[in-house]
């Protein structure tokens, strides 16, 4: 986070509240400007990746709803937030992939090709 960032948000920002993760939301202290509502913004905790944001924050941050909806009345079905992990060591790869020797199982309903005359 910059300098300026920091002095911009202590100066007309609100802390609104903090995620499991670490990052910080905020909105501002006031309506300015031809704005119809307060701007919302989030300070990240670490790197800054928009698939860190948690579902309950994602839709304050949206507009979607007026306060950040409760981490804890989560379903029994709910697992909890992952960050995209896609182009890490932990992202998925698939059987066949060439992160995994690029070899997989023959599976029934593979390809056959075409033979002319056959």
């Amino acid at each position: 986070m910059t300098l300026m960032m920091r002095l911009v948000t202590s100066l007309t920002g609100r802390m609104v509240g903090k995620d499991a993760i670490g990052n910080i939301y905020y909105e501002k202290k006031k309506i300015s400007g031809g704005d119809l509502r307060r701007r919302r913004w989030v300070m990240y905790a670490g790197e800054l990746e928009a698939s860190t944001i948690p579902p309950e924050w994602h839709a304050w941050l949206h507009y979607t709803t007026d306060a950040p909806l409760p981490e804890n009345v989560r379903r029994a079905w709910q697992k909890p937030h992952e960050p995209n992990l896609t182009g890490t060591p932990l992202g998925y790869r698939p059987p066949g992939s060439d992160y995994l020797g690029g070899k997989r199982p023959p599976a029934p309903g593979d390809y056959e090709s075409w033979t002319p005359g056959s």
